[in-house]
């Protein structure tokens, strides 16, 4: 019977991760409110078909537990040591200043106690770790400055569980508390330490030779049990002890961050964490207290939407504080203003040390879970609403161009600047436009002259002297906003010549309908010129490997043009493009053979 109900909650949770996250991601919205509302939907407060979520939800701890761990393999000790100062400052500064302000609205609206306050104010202070991360990895916003300023904050958040946890037995007795005072307990703080110590040394001195026994026998399905076990194992040894499971597997992640198998590390546990993460999300979800929400749904709608701003404000000024730009802080301030899974746990917690009352963890609980499922219609919001605003000037506005030049470079990324560089070193004047405030600040500290300004206003490209130019390179990164200002050119400035980058395929037949003959792709010279040495170094003769890449060249550029040809009608698409990989093959065969013949001869 209960092999039964796992194969059937097995079901239930695969078909509504399958049924609602593409659809919720089609929308726009986000895989994670995908899960979350699946989540409700399939649980006990929805059409019941889960009851027991409490273990549910206590497995798929283990996504978050990866997640932390794999963060972990990207931050060297070194790179860690290097980011204390937004940790600890920037971190510290979110969860003191919100804590203490959330504490204070509680005492002052709700009348709960000071100790009752703080603690509360504190779980709310908190931001969701796995729903953050998750999201900007989603958006590749991890790399960007707010996206390391959040992750900072998440940190120290994490951080901070350890410190809140082992404090509360102290609030536990209090004049609105009748139980016995249970003091601070000297004897797990000092077990906590000798087991984050056992971490810190095992991860140094004891899992890279298992790992190097384990490689040695050359079975990768021992390399992945492995890999399990170890996150696993830390993860519930810091639960043991009292401490954050997400916690110790980070810590277990950064000790590895210099072992040489961190890459198969990786690749082994990320398909694990995202169906975890998944099932955490669906857990989230399938605790909220739907009935709850209808008995007081203004209330519950009104603090999730206070926490969200209340917190957003802080975060918007610690953005600016730490001299992030006006888009940067928003964009900081709503990805992590929501509430976080850590609350949970805190204020479990408190419910058993009878700090709190059951039905206010209650209510909290609902406030956090709503606030997680309303950060993406913010988002979606912010959008509409502030970035246009945001867009026309991050803390600046759009440069007056007096200049006059031959060249006008739209985008100013890794590719514009190359083109920039070899149009300099030839005295060849340009204007550079690029709409990224902080990719200019940036630019400008090396040298470049360069504007600021969005190359998709048509008064931006006349104060830019397009009318006088003769040539306009269009190094967009963005396929979207690339075709916006490839349209207003052609439409507006006839005359000037389009020399165009394309990210793909589909977008270098975008450009096409538009008009434009020169085109080149993101990566095809580079990665054509690699193959060639690698040819090379396989032992091919030089001068054969320049013949082959350019033959490779010619080829790709003529099925390019064909496959345009037919690019509306799937069927053709295909089958053209598997019958020019069997010309090119066939190609290369007869050009072996008389290759051969002429050794021969």
């Amino acid at each position: 019977m209960q092999e039964q109900n796992l194969i059937s909650t097995a079901i239930i949770l695969l078909g509504t991760a399958v049924l609602c996250v593409p659809i919720f991601k089609k929308l726009g919205i986000g895989s994670i409110i995908g899960y979350v509302i699946g989540g409700v939907l399939i649980g006990p407060f929805g059409f019941r078909f889960i009851a027991s979520v409490d273990q549910i939800l206590h497995f798929a701890e283990f996504g978050v537990v990866l997640l932390l761990f794999l963060i972990g393999l990207e931050l060297r000790p070194q790179t860690l040591w290097v980011l204390r100062k937004p940790v600890f400052g920037l971190g510290s500064a979110q969860v003191g200043m919100t804590g203490a302000l959330f504490a204070f609205l509680l005492v002052a609206v709700f009348h709960l106690s000071w100790v009752q306050a703080l603690i509360l104010g504190i779980s709310l202070s908190l931001s969701s770790t796995a729903f953050a991360l998750q999201s900007l990895a989603e958006k590749n916003q991890l790399n960007t400055s707010y996206g390391r300023s959040a992750f900072a904050i998440l940190l120290f958040q994490d951080l901070a569980v350890i410190p809140i946890m082992a404090v509360l037995p102290l609030a536990a007795y209090t004049p609105e508390t009748s139980g016995h005072h249970p003091g601070f307990d000297l004897e797990k703080l000092s077990i906590a330490i000798v087991a984050i110590l056992f971490v810190i040394l095992g991860g140094r001195y004891l899992t890279r030779p298992l790992f190097r026994i384990i490689a040695s026998s050359k079975n990768h399905e021992i390399f992945v049990a492995l890999s399990l076990l170890i996150v696993i194992g830390i993860a519930l040894l810091m639960e043991k002890v009292g401490l954050s499971m997400a916690l110790g597997s980070f810590l277990g992640g950064v000790l590895l961050a210099d072992s040489e198998y961190r890459h198969e590390l990786e690749a082994n546990l990320e398909p694990f964490k995202g169906l975890l993460l998944g099932l955490f999300f669906l857990g989230v979800g399938m605790s909220m207290d739907l009935e709850l929400v209808i008995r007081n749904p203004l209330l519950v709608f009104a603090l999730a939407v206070s926490l969200i701003v209340l917190k957003g404000i802080i975060l918007f000024t610690l953005g600016r504080f730490a001299k992030l730009g006006n888009e940067s802080s928003v964009n900081l301030s709503i990805h992590i203003s929501q509430g976080g899974e850590f609350a949970f746990v805190i204020l479990g917690v408190t419910v058993s040390l009878h700090i709190l009352e059951q039905n206010i963890a209650n209510f909290a609980i609902v406030v956090v879970t709503s606030s997680m499922v309303l950060t993406p219609f913010v988002a979606i919001l912010k959008e509409k609403l502030i970035d246009p605003y945001l867009s026309n000037g991050e803390s600046m506005a759009p440069d007056k161009i007096e200049e006059r030049n031959r060249v006008i470079i739209a985008g100013f990324g890794r590719f514009g600047q190359i083109i920039a560089r070899m149009l300099f070193v030839h005295k060849i004047g340009f204007t550079a436009l690029e709409h990224n405030a902080e990719q200019v600040n940036i630019a400008r500290k090396f040298g470049y002259k360069i504007y600021y300004g969005d190359a998709s206003r048509l008064d931006l490209l006349i104060s830019a002297g397009a009318e006088q130019a003769d040539f306009f390179v269009l190094a967009i990164q963005d396929m979207e906003l690339s075709l916006k200002v490839a349209d207003l050119v052609r439409k507006n400035f006839p005359h000037l010549k389009i020399l165009a980058r394309a990210r793909n395929r589909e977008h270098y037949f975008n450009l096409l309908d538009l008009g434009i003959e020169t085109i080149r792709r993101d990566t095809f010279a580079s990665a054509l010129e690699l193959a060639g040495e690698t040819l090379v170094e396989l032992g091919f003769i030089p001068s054969i490997v320049q013949r082959i890449t350019a033959k490779f060249r010619k080829h790709d550029e003529e099925t390019l043009a064909g496959q345009y040809k037919v690019r509306h009608n799937e069927k053709e698409f295909i089958a053209f493009s598997k019958n020019a990989i069997r010309q090119l093959e066939a190609a290369f065969t007869a050009d072996n053979a008389d290759d051969f013949e002429k050794e021969a001869t």
